[in-house]
This record gives structure tokens, sequence and C-alpha cells, in this order.
């Protein structure tokens, strides 16, 4: 008797092998014979599963997001039953820093992504109309829906994410210097002992 195929399982198997080219070498190496053959399958298999190398390379950033937010969710869930909003935005920054091996090659994998995407207008112009969830979650965590300290933290978190990538900043100091924030938020200018 033939065995099912589980095409969400193909589509992921693939989608890795995209992954593991773009934190190697960026998302130049990942053309559809090196990610066919980084995947061990037929080119003809990328094209069923994904449709044009644009549409391959999407694809594959969508899962790694979908898997980034289902890994954010279960630390926010293991905070507890009813955790305060300080405590879920804390843990939804940290999500964005590489501070285990997992986050740390989700997030090469999206700076390989950040690249081709100033270099192909085309790829930028697909994610243009992408829903700002992320600040949409961020701003309603914060003391009266401050969309400007959502927009503020993200850019931080997305800074220090650099420093830390290339080891210019360790992850204590990049989550002190996110926790000197949240302070400063949520308990006033005097919580962070009045410096700058």
């Amino acid at each position: 008797m033939p065995r099912q195929v589980d095409h969400d399982e193909r589509r992921r198997h693939i989608a890795t092998a995209v992954w593991r080219l773009a934190a190697a070498g960026g998302l130049e190496d990942a053309t559809i014979r090196r990610v066919a053959a980084e995947a061990g399958v037929p080119a003809r298999q990328l094209q069923y599963y994904f449709g044009t190398r644009e549409d391959l390379l999407l694809g594959a950033l969508d899962l790694l997001n979908r898997d980034g937010e289902a890994e954010a969710q279960q630390r926010v869930a293991a905070l507890g039953p009813h955790p305060e909003p300080r405590e879920i935005l804390r843990s939804v920054l940290l999500e964005l820093l590489p501070l285990d091996d997992g986050r740390r090659q989700r997030q090469l994998v999206q700076a390989a992504y950040f690249v081709r995407f100033m270099a192909d207008r085309t790829l930028r112009d697909r994610i243009r109309d992408t829903p700002p969830e992320l600040e949409q979650l961020i701003a309603l965590l914060l003391p009266e829906g401050r969309r400007d300290e959502a927009d503020f933290l993200l850019a931080g978190a997305a800074g220090l994410q650099g420093q830390m990538l290339l080891g210019h900043l360790t992850a204590e100091r990049a989550v002190e210097l996110i926790d000197h924030q949240l302070n400063r938020i949520f308990a006033g200018d005097d919580a962070t002992g009045g410096g700058a």
C-alpha cells in the first residue's frame, strides 16, 4: 500500500533547506537548484509546492515567521494564567533577541531576507502591505496604547538583535536595556534611577 504523503511536512522540509542556505550565505545561495540539492528532492518538487523562486522564498519566510510566533506564544503561556502586560511585552521583545540557538538561527535567516528585500523591489513590494501585527500587539500592551513607544521598542529590539548577532553586545546587556526601557514606560522615569 503506498505511503500517504504529508504535504505540509514536505513544504517544511523544503523551507528548512532555504533557511539553512540563507543563514549560511544569504538568499543569493537559495536558488531552485541549490535548495533542491540541499533538501535532497527534485527541483520540480519545489515548483509543485511553491511555484516560482520568489514564491519559494516568501513561502519559506511565512513558515519561519509562523514557527517564531508559535514559540513566542509558548513562552507567553509559560508566564502563567494571568501575566501582567509588562511581562507579556518583555517576553515578546526578548523573542526578538538571539538568546538561544533557535532564535539566533531564525534571526540570521531573517537578516538574509532583510538584505534581499532591500535589493529586490519586487519582493519588497509583495510584503509592503503585510499588517503590522507585532507593532499593534506591542501598542496594546503599553499604557494608553502608545504607538510611538511601540515603534521605538520594536526598533530598539531590532537594533539590539543586530548588535548581538555581530557579537558587539552580550545577551545580558541586551536584556538589561530592554528592562530599562520597560521600567521607564511602566514605572516612570524614577524607576530607572533618573539616568539617561
